[in-house]
């Protein structure tokens, strides 16, 4: 009975077999990982076939819109490129030299898709095409209409949209900006491209010649036709089309050719390809060379795509527009009014707007933020210029009140200041009078009483001018004063209210004249009130110390002022608030007073302090800037 093996008993029993079977299973599951599932399609092969040389400015143009337009197509495709180099090479022979070329170079990679881009291209793929690659579709670009209407119906699987050479609306353009023109200038070549433009030029030139006279160069050597361009005037018009081949067989492109003829030219120069702008050419009508190739890499794609050549939908002729060199129209005088809406307008110097619009945006709201923030500066500034002048208005009206109210308080010692003088000159009238009843006068006794009389009249004059000096309103004049007199004023103003009270009010003043800027008065007011606040503070002191004294001492930068009593003192809590408005350590007043005389001490430039330990009485020190030399006076409103 046959016996049924496990794997186990495989590898047991025969190891070196096991070990044979595991290496051909290994090797057979690397070579399936290996190979891929599906095989991935091969890129699809494009054959662009130009008909002149790869330089030539409309080959780059249109090579740029077919590589473009089969990128977008989102198709895995291999662009291959040749150049068939016409007119430098042509004839039968040359044909099938490049026939066989380009039947033996891909030969392993056919095309899939043929581009032929120009005229000439065109015909080679037709008369090459059952040699090279018979059952390829072929895809016309840059081909011109007139060449296909000349022709004999293309193959149902040869597509294309072929452009418009619209000479004539070219040359009626260059006449309407031109009015004045009566020469109309044609050139071209000798090439057989340049031949087919030749017949379309003269058939123009039979259409204008009632307009202008008709002046045609063709097939002329380039020197000819420069030479006879140099020597044109502002009355004619020049239109080519360029050429290949000149009268001499010097070979060109189009865009060569018409940049030699624009540079010699002393006459405005017309022509119909896009590549001709920027070589001196103002412009003309034209179909541009990169949608062409837009236009044919598009058509590729489709047919790539699976789509049928008689199935697609193709516009009849490429579009074109009136393209200008805005450098030449300003050249020539052309009105800009006069350019067409719709041109395409190349080479102008953009505006200042267009070159800088961000950086104009900017700096003009920069200027206007900074306008804004200038016209809330002036605003913010007169608001607080009124507002100082308010301020400064009420602290003169407060220092006034404040003056009236100490003004109030020496009632007393005023009138007594007063009734002295008063009283007498009473008595020594009286005494004058009873003299003369006597008839005992003597002239000498009478003129002793009448000085005596003056004199206590001019005191009692004094004290009412320097009471009127302190109540009434005034000009605030910041001026040069004698600080000196000004203390002693002050003493003179307050002894009388200092000897009601039993107080010792002295001063001490130097020798040398201290000259301050200032406002007299409201110094004066400033040592009234410490003065004043000095004499209440001894109200309830012992007669042995009620005194008040005055210091003055002067210094290089300024003068130092001192009224000191010895008081009852401030205590520490009270000092830091002393200044501060209304507060006040007296059971009728209202907290003002020291407030007031720091505003005023501060407007004149200077510092007040206040020194106190309680029992050993207050120092009040008053420093105020000296006067430089030269010093001008200054007034303001109060």
């Amino acid at each position: 009975m046959a016996r049924r093996r496990s794997v186990r008993d495989w590898v047991v029993l025969r190891p070196r077999a096991a070990r044979r079977a595991f290496g051909a299973l290994w090797l057979c599951l690397m070579l399936a990982g290996a190979a891929p599932c599906g095989a991935a399609a091969p890129p699809r092969h494009v054959l662009v076939l130009f008909e002149n040389n790869r330089l030539l400015p409309g080959n780059v143009l249109r090579d740029r819109g077919i590589t473009s337009a089969l990128g977008e197509a989102n198709r895995n495709t291999d662009v291959s490129t040749e150049f068939l180099d016409y007119p430098r090479f042509s004839g039968e022979a040359y044909v099938a030299t490049v026939t066989r070329f380009l039947r033996e170079k891909y030969a392993a990679r056919p095309p899939d898709v043929i581009i032929v881009a120009g005229d000439n291209a065109l015909d080679f793929a037709l008369g090459a095409r059952a040699d090279l690659f018979p059952s390829v579709p072929i895809v016309h670009v840059g081909v011109a209409r007139s060449f296909l209407a000349s022709r004999t119906q293309l193959p149902p699987d040869v597509v294309g949209v072929p452009f418009e050479q619209d000479f004539a609306a070219t040359i009626d353009q260059a006449l309407k900006w031109h009015p004045r023109a009566t020469r109309l200038v044609l050139i071209t070549g000798t090439a057989g491209r340049d031949r087919v433009w030749e017949g379309e030029v003269r058939q123009l030139a039979a259409r204008v010649e009632g307009r202008v006279s008709v002046e045609m160069l063709e097939g002329r050597p380039v020197d000819e036709v420069l030479r006879r361009v140099a020597e044109l005037g502002p009355d004619a018009v020049v239109f080519t089309p360029g050429f290949f081949r000149d009268g001499a067989g010097n070979l060109f492109t189009p865009s060569e050719s018409a940049r030699l003829i624009a540079q010699a030219s002393t006459a405005p120069v017309y022509g119909p390809f896009v590549s001709f702008l920027g070589t001196g050419v103002v412009g003309g009508w034209m179909a541009s060379f990169e949608a062409m190739g837009r236009e044919g890499g598009s058509i590729a794609g489709r047919l790539l795509g699976g789509e049928a050549p008689s199935a697609l939908h193709l516009p009849s002729v490429m579009p074109s527009a009136l393209y200008v060199d805005w450098r030449q129209i300003e050249r020539w005088g052309i009105d800009p009014g006069a350019v067409p809406a719709g041109t395409v307008v190349q080479f102008r110097a953009p505006s200042f707007w267009q070159t800088y619009r961000t950086e104009a945006i900017a700096v003009v709201l920069a200027f206007l933020l900074q306008s804004l923030l200038m016209t809330a500066l002036l605003v913010e500034r007169n608001r607080r210029r009124l507002a100082q002048s308010s301020l400064d208005r009420h602290r003169f009206e407060l220092a006034h009140a404040s003056r009236l109210a100490v003004a109030g308080e020496l009632t007393g010692s005023i009138a007594h200041e007063i009734n002295q003088p008063l009283a007498a000159i009473l008595s020594n009238a009286a005494a004058a009078e009873m003299l003369l009843q006597s008839g005992a006068a003597r002239p000498g006794d009478l003129k002793d009483i009448l000085a005596d009389i003056r004199r206590d009249d001019l005191r009692a004059s004094e004290v009412i001018r320097r009471l009127r000096a302190l109540l009434a309103k005034h000009e605030v004049e910041r001026q040069p004063f004698d600080l000196n007199e000004t203390v002693s004023d002050v003493i003179t103003l307050l002894n009388a209210e200092a000897r009601r009270r039993r107080i010792v009010l002295g001063a001490r003043t130097p020798a040398e004249t201290i000259t301050v800027v200032g406002d007299r008065i409201q110094v004066q007011q400033v040592l009234i009130n410490l003065i004043m606040n000095a004499m209440d503070a001894l109200a309830d002191t012992p007669d042995e110390h009620r005194t008040v004294s005055l210091s003055l001492e002067g210094s290089h930068a300024g003068a130092t002022i001192r009224v000191r009593d010895r008081g009852v003192g401030i205590t520490a809590e009270h000092l830091p608030k002393l200044f501060d408005s209304f507060f006040t350590t007296k059971r009728k007043g209202i907290g003002l007073g020291l407030s007031i005389a720091r505003t005023l001490v501060e407007a004149h430039g200077g510092t007040i302090a206040a020194e106190s330990g309680p029992g050993d009485g207050a120092t009040f020190t008053i420093w105020l800037p000296r006067a430089a030399p030269g010093s001008s006076a200054w007034v303001g409103a109060a």
